[in-house]
C-alpha cells in the first residue's frame, strides 16, 4: 500500500534526526493516510480512498467530495482523483472535455447564420 494520499497527492517525506550531539541519521516522515470510504452524491454511493487527515478536512471545507473535485483544476489532482472526477462529471451530463463544446458550439453558430 502506497503511503499517498489520493485527494491531496501528499506523500512520504525524508530527513535526518538530530541528535543532541548534531549526530544526524536519516528517518522518513509518513503523512496520516487512513483508508477512508467518502460518499458522492452525484454517484450515490460511497467511493473508496486513501486519505490524509489534512486531506479530509479540504474534501469538508469545500462541500463534500464532489464540490471539491469539480471545483479543483486537473493539475492540482493525483490521477485517482482525476479518475474519479471524470466519472462525476459524466454522472452529471458534463463531457468534461471543454474542446469538445466549443467546437459543438461553433458548429450550431452557422446553422444559426443560415436560417
Amino acid at each position: 500500500m502506497a503511503r499517498r494520499c489520493d485527494i491531496t497527492g501528499k506523500g512520504v517525506q525524508a530527513g535526518n534526526n538530530v541528535s543532541h550531539s548534531k549526530r544526524r541519521t536519516r528517518r522518513r516522515f509518513l503523512p496520516n493516510v487512513q483508508p477512508m470510504s467518502l460518499y458522492s452524491e452525484t454517484l450515490d454511493n460511497m467511493v473508496r480512498l486513501k486519505v490524509s487527515a489534512a486531506g479530509l478536512r479540504t474534501v469538508e471545507q469545500n462541500g463534500g467530495l464532489d464540490a471539491f473535485l469539480t471545483g479543483t483544476p486537473d493539475r492540482k489532482l493525483p490521477t485517482e482523483a482525476r479518475r474519479l472526477k471524470r466519472r462525476i462529471l459524466q454522472a452529471q451530463g458534463n463531457d468534461g472535455d471543454a474542446v469538445s463544446s466549443d467546437t459543438a458550439a461553433a458548429e450550431a453558430a452557422p446553422a444559426e447564420a443560415d436560417a
